[in-house]
């Protein structure tokens, strides 16, 4: 297993196939997170931006983004497609320095790779009073469980599972998932919201095989190996696969001093 630094990093290589293959962020996510708000949020701060996908979502509608990533390969993607009312921090969110402070911090299936120590303290600085945390992401899951149980089937002689467990040891099972978890128990934030937003795509097999090039399951298989996993899936896929990309959002508000 590569160490959590290696592992956050080892993106910069497909960057590219993450921006062609993730899918992007809707509208309703914009919408959900200014309801919560309540307020216009003008300034944002995002952890791990990644290629800019939900990045796009927040600058279109006006907020002043300062989008933070420690991969420079990411962030050559980024640049490529963001407006002007966004600015790039070549920074993993731990060597952030504390000093502005913002209406919005945000993490786009990011938040488990920053450290979980300091987390919320960390988040809460960034804050201001009654400042808005939103993280957001999710699973993207073959909605037909017969082609579901022939992928799982293929992946079997090179991967037992591609999902990635929760950092708190929340189980699936469990009506409140992480970081719901985590925020609940900080003293720092309150009036924590999970939502989930419901969302079906069709992806053709090889947009789904791309998709999972850029999962971290797959990419710390030696490349040999990677490649006859996705040949074995690629076998079993019919040409168009339907997606279950449910989008769960968390939410919560930093307490006043």
């Amino acid at each position: 297993m590569l160490g959590m630094s290696a592992r956050a990093l080892s993106f910069g290589a497909i960057a590219q196939a993450y921006e062609r293959f993730r899918p992007g962020y809707p509208e309703e996510l914009f919408d959900l997170v200014m309801t919560y708000a309540g307020r216009p949020v003008r300034t944002a701060l995002e952890i791990g931006a990644g290629t800019g996908k939900a990045t796009r979502l927040f600058a279109e509608h006006g907020v002043t983004v300062t989008a933070t990533e420690p991969d420079a390969a990411m962030l050559a993607e980024l640049n490529k497609t963001v407006p002007a009312n966004v600015t790039t921090v070549r920074a993993a969110f731990e060597d952030l320095r504390p000093g502005e402070t913002y209406g919005l911090v945000y993490a786009a299936a990011a938040l488990h790779w920053t450290r979980p120590e300091d987390r919320w303290s960390r988040v809460a600085a960034l804050l201001e009073p009654e400042g808005v945390f939103a993280s957001f992401g999710g699973p993207v899951q073959l909605a037909d469980p017969t082609v579901e149980d022939s992928v799982r089937a293929a992946r079997a002689p090179f991967l037992e599972t591609d999902e990635v467990p929760s950092p708190d040891g929340t189980a699936p099972s469990e009506e409140m998932q992480w970081p719901g978890t985590e925020l609940q128990r900080s003293p720092l934030f309150l009036d924590v919201q999970q939502t989930v937003v419901k969302r079906r795509l069709t992806m053709s097999a090889s947009g789904y095989v791309g998709y999972l090039s850029t999962v971290s399951a797959y990419l710390q298989l030696p490349q040999s190996r990677r490649q006859q996993a996705y040949d074995a899936i690629t076998r079993v896929l019919p040409e168009t696969v339907e997606i279950a990309a449910d989008i769960i959002v968390h939410l919560a508000r930093r307490r006043p001093e």
